[in-house]
């Protein structure tokens, strides 16, 4: 069954003038793609990656444009216009989400941006959103492991950290000593399970987990930030933590494990001002003295 509010792969069925009419072989219903988003060369009996909703006539319609979410997630989202019955949202395609005032937690304006979670209203069968999710975010049953990688969201914040969502599933809280920077609701990022408590309360921690992996996505970082800016750039291990946070989004900590692993492997040099990208060459007259 073609549903609304998700991505389907479908084929080409047949082309006409003003788009082309898609199907599947587990559905007899028929779905159109304007035109407009027809790519070029599609041809029948290829295959297409859509997403599928409801336009402003009610009918299923498809398009190549990729929406900020689709239903099952989480996501932070603007308010471009109100009602008497409830408030629109802009998530990316041409026709806007729809909030029902049942639905808000708050009253929304235009303007303002609401975390809400995208659904399929089961009378209508179309999609929608709610600012009221919580309550569908259990930790009674876990689908997730300690050390495990997942998707994160920020919540709010509490007295201890940052209340995170996971995997659009459950509740784990970021404590405040493993942040280094501002989050706002609606942030989202990767990380790890640090901990599950016996009650299924749950540690996480942004990044993955260990000084391995860390070091292997950060030195990316580093070596394409470093590409970007010439093969240099003014860090080093006397350099302010804020500023470090600000432009590698890492702590100091792990930019300095991360550029120690780099210098090992020769990839990069040390000097007293900053890094130096070594399979760049070094710079005329540049001191490399390592720096301790």
């Amino acid at each position: 069954m073609i549903t609304a509010g998700q991505f389907h792969t479908l084929t080409v069925l047949r082309i006409k003038d003003f788009g082309a009419y898609l199907g599947s072989a587990k559905s007899d219903s028929e779905i159109l793609l304007p035109k407009r988003f027809v790519p070029r060369g599609l041809r029948q009996g290829d295959e297409v990656e859509v997403f599928v909703y409801h336009d402003s006539e009610d009918r299923l319609i498809a398009t190549t444009q990729r929406p900020f979410g689709q239903v099952g997630d989480i996501v932070s989202l603007k308010c471009v216009g109100t009602s008497r019955v409830g408030a629109f949202l802009d998530w990316g395609l041409m026709k806007d989400l729809f909030v029902p005032v049942s639905q808000q937690a708050d009253h929304m304006r235009e303007g303002g941006t609401y975390l809400v979670m995208i659904y399929l209203d089961e009378q209508t069968g179309r999609v929608a959103a709610t600012q009221k999710f919580e309550k569908l975010l259990s930790n009674q049953e876990l689908f997730v492991t300690e050390g495990e990688v997942v998707d994160l969201t920020v919540f709010r914040q509490t007295d201890l950290g940052y209340m995170m969502i996971i995997n659009n599933q459950h509740l784990g809280l970021l404590h405040f000593n493993e942040v280094y920077r501002n989050l706002e609701p609606g942030d989202k990022m990767k990380g790890h399970v640090k901990t599950i408590r016996p009650d299924n309360k749950i540690d996480v921690v942004i990044g993955q987990q260990g000084y391995k992996n860390r070091v292997e996505d950060e030195s990316g970082k580093i070596l394409r930030l470093l590409r970007e800016n010439d093969g240099y750039l003014p860090f080093h291990d006397k350099s302010d933590p804020d500023e470090i946070y600000s432009f590698f989004g890492m702590s100091k900590k792990t930019f300095k494990m991360t550029t120690g692993a780099l210098y090992k492997q020769q990839k990069i040099s040390l000097t007293q001002t900053g890094i130096l990208l070594l399979d760049e060459g070094k710079e005329e007259g540049e001191d490399t003295t390592t720096v301790a």
